[in-house]
């Protein structure tokens, strides 16, 4: 097939077909875009305004809450408006910024977890060392290594995308701009970008996914020798929510991106792209509100104060 203008358009063919059954769930994916928004912002902003919070775990926490609120943003809106305007194009450079984007957010999101999985580790197993070992100064190590090693492994990966050579057929079998989904479209062997993918989803993703299970095997040993029943329940509750968060997360990715390419397909690549681009960003605030007693105390708090103000 012959090339075409490099800077030509894209076109997403999206996730919902245009029938009753379509609009059924894109109405439901919005909704879950609105709450998604609404929790994350929350997070963010009760962490913010609450001093009890102000601790590396919820710290941590908010970045996770930001970059969720980031992910789903990048993503949702632009699916949204092709599926109502009918019109699904995309720019060149449209499409370049959105997998930059996506791609940062989500090697950033996988440092952060792994980085709250280490404080939970050090939290319970070394509580006396915690104060150094998690100070104010690592917590913003942390933060500020995961979104620029993400913000790196995204230039990398997007500025590849955008120099390769595409055919005439412009059309992207995805709801975003997905890079290995646009390089079926390339006019060129793509074997040494899928090997770059396959090291940066096991940098990214599946190792620090493994170190993450590691830590907390040795978390749950530590918190059967506590004698404390209460502090025993404290520690297996945020074990056991974040355990939910990093599996929601990590096993839809690593599955959809260390498969050979022959293993894979459009269709099942969308629907695991829901998991971590849709509903991991609205699940991570009501799992870490509802199982958290500090972070529901913390609400109780500011709209007491909020009132009072108001008052």
């Amino acid at each position: 097939m012959e090339n075409i203008n490099q800077t030509s358009d894209f076109f997403l063919l999206g996730l919902f077909p245009p029938s009753r059954i379509g609009l059924f769930f894109f109405i439901l994916s919005f909704l879950i875009f609105l709450m998604a928004l609404f929790g994350n912002l929350s997070m963010i902003i009760l962490i913010f305004l609450d001093t009890h919070l102000h601790t590396p775990m919820y710290l941590l926490l908010s970045q996770l809450s930001l970059m969720d609120l980031n992910f789903i943003s990048n993503i949702v809106p632009k699916m949204a408006s092709d599926y109502l305007s009918g019109k699904k194009s995309i720019s060149f450079i449209g499409c370049g910024v959105q997998s930059f984007f996506f791609i940062t957010l989500a090697s950033a999101e996988g440092l952060i977890l792994a980085s709250m999985a280490y404080d939970r580790y050090v939290a319970i197993c070394f509580p006396l060392h915690y104060p150094i070992r998690m100070s104010k100064r690592v917590c913003v190590l942390m933060i500020t290594g995961s979104w620029i090693m993400g913000s790196i492994n995204s230039c990398a990966h997007t500025v590849y995308a955008l120099h390769i050579p595409y055919c005439r057929s412009r059309t992207i079998n995805h709801f975003f701009c997905d890079v290995p989904a646009m390089l079926t479209l390339a006019c060129m062997d793509t074997w040494v970008y899928e090997y770059t993918v396959f090291v940066s989803t096991t940098l990214f993703l599946a190792l620090p996914f493994i170190g993450i299970a590691c830590s907390y095997g040795r978390v749950l040993l530590a918190i059967c020798r506590m004698q404390s029943k209460e502090g025993r329940k404290k520690a297996y509750s945020t074990c056991s929510t974040h355990l939910t968060v990093v599996t929601f997360y990590y096993a839809p990715f690593v599955y959809t991106y260390l498969r050979p390419r022959s293993f894979r397909s459009p269709t099942e690549d969308k629907v695991l792209a829901v998991f971590y681009t849709i509903l991991t960003p609205m699940l991570n605030p009501i799992i870490y509100s509802l199982r958290n007693k500090e972070v529901t105390g913390a609400m109780r708090r500011v709209i007491q104060r909020f009132c009072s103000v108001v008052m």
